[in-house]
């Protein structure tokens, strides 16, 4: 029995999708939020800039669960080459999102602090 080259193409199309759809489909890994306000240095007190620090640690410790829980997932799925290759290329992308917006944000909160820091002494 022969395959055609078009319908050859089309199996081909929908195993990617299928494997596309199955790492999609079997994400446990919660992407973490940032904390939702970020204080104003000119404005805010002592108690918010703490509480503000507190946010920003915890956020930074569920970047590091996200990272962590990601590198498990990678561990514990046993399929082909081509999927695993796929899993890690995808979840390293996540990943490096995560720390991207966790940089940029904490960059923001530090200017805050400074601003906060220069308005109190």
């Amino acid at each position: 029995m022969k395959i055609s080259a078009s319908l050859g193409i089309a199996v081909a199309a929908l195993g990617i999708a299928l494997a596309s759809f199955s790492i999609a489909a079997h994400a446990d890994c919660t992407y973490p939020k940032a904390p939702a306000a970020m204080p104003d240095g000119k404005t805010a007190s002592e108690a918010e800039m703490i509480e503000a620090m507190k946010a920003f640690k915890a956020y930074n410790d569920d970047v590091t669960a996200f990272g962590s829980c990601l590198d498990q997932e990678t561990k514990t799925r046993s399929s082909g080459t081509a999927q695993l290759m796929q899993l890690k290329t995808l979840q390293m992308k996540k990943h490096n999102a995560a720390i991207d917006e966790l940089t940029h944000k904490a960059k923001a909160f530090n200017e805050q602090v400074r601003i906060y820091k220069a308005r109190s002494s």
